[in-house]
């Protein structure tokens, strides 16, 4: 199998390329990004080969790579909430508009497309459990830009899926819950407050900064450790008797769900219990802050997000292994080394 991702130096990038090279042996990956910070060992794999390029660019090799593999997984996307408020016209373009057009060329060539979507498309869904194929999409008003993100992905999915029930596009769409792992978001990103929840909880905790709680973290997320989501990936891809042929799939660890005060008490007794800074002579305070400090006024925040995974369990005979403690600690500690010797 030849798989074309695009964006292959993200979060779920690099772990989906290192485990395909390490567990595949028939299969080769094309891949292309700005960058290649996260991808290591992998670069130097012969079954890889990695294009520095921008997917607004380098149309031409895009376009090359879609008609020579057989999967396309487009990975390209701005998905950090901060940024869908600051930027939203930038959102659109990358998210929906570069995307839009890969999933163009993936008709025009009949290759199959495993597409990110996202559990952020549920919305303010009202439903205790969602489900892929019942639950109502459910954004908030226009002049609320945080939902520019989920709009854009949601639309994406519509679009997907019409080519696809019309016989035009083979696709699969993976809903991820809150995935988290090593190299989720860089040292950098969570200085300028722009990175995901975990690691920014987890960097203010390493500069000892204030751990801000958005209208007092009551929001709850299921958080899901990316061995266990890149696990069922995997299966998405084999796609053994076109079991996931046209298929959208939740991906999420519903057992660990938690609040975000609660994330945030779990990762500061990790970093205090962690040997190289259990015996730090102070540590973060976790504070409450309004919505609107924080992000600005064009945020609205979703109190809920928890997946039903029956689907996944059905189809690919995939179930989550790894608890939120163990998640939380093996993200942290990650996350030390990789800052071990950074400029704070």
């Amino acid at each position: 199998m030849k798989i074309l991702i695009l964006g292959v130096n993200g979060f779920i990038g690099h772990h989906l390329t290192k485990r395909i090279l390490a567990e595949k042996s028939g299969w080769t990956v094309y891949g292309m990004d700005l960058g290649t910070e996260r991808l290591g060992e992998s670069l130097t794999n012969p079954r890889f080969n990695f294009l520095e390029g921008d997917i607004a660019i380098n149309k031409e090799w895009i376009e090359y790579h879609i008609k020579k593999c057989d999967v396309v997984m487009p990975l390209v996307a701005i998905a950090t909430p901060k940024l869908y408020v600051e930027d939203p016209i930038a959102v659109y373009n990358l998210d929906f508009e570069m995307n839009v057009n890969i999933v163009k060329l993936c008709v025009k060539y009949h290759k199959r497309v495993v597409f990110p979507s996202t559990s952020e498309v549920y919305g303010a869904c009202t439903e205790p459990e969602f489900k892929e194929d019942e639950s109502f999409l459910v954004t908030g008003p226009i002049n609320k830009e945080r939902w520019i993100y989920s709009c854009c992905k949601q639309l994406l999915d519509r679009v997907i899926y019409a080519y696809g029930t019309r016989g035009q596009l083979e696709f699969t769409l993976f809903r991820p819950f809150n995935w988290v792992g090593p190299r989720l978001d860089s040292l950098n990103t969570a200085k300028e407050g722009s990175s995901r929840v975990v690691t920014q909880f987890i960097a203010e905790l390493l500069m000892n900064r204030p751990i801000n709680l958005v209208d007092g973290g009551r929001q709850k997320r299921c958080f899901t450790y990316v061995d266990d989501g890149i696990a069922a990936l995997v299966r998405i891809l084999e796609n053994k008797n076109d079991i996931c042929k046209n298929q959208i799939i939740n991906i999420g660890n519903p057992a660990n769900e938690c609040s975000v005060k609660e994330l945030a008490e779990i990762l500061k007794k990790l970093f205090q219990e962690h040997p190289e800074h259990k015996n730090d002579k102070s540590y973060s305070e976790i504070l409450d802050i309004s919505a609107d400090t924080y992000y600005g006024k064009g945020y609205q925040d979703i109190y809920t997000r928890k997946p039903s995974i029956e689907k996944a369990r059905k189809l690919l005979n995939w179930e989550p292994q790894i608890g939120l403690e163990e998640s939380m600690k093996l993200t942290l500690n990650s996350f030390l080394e990789e800052n071990r010797n950074a400029v704070i």
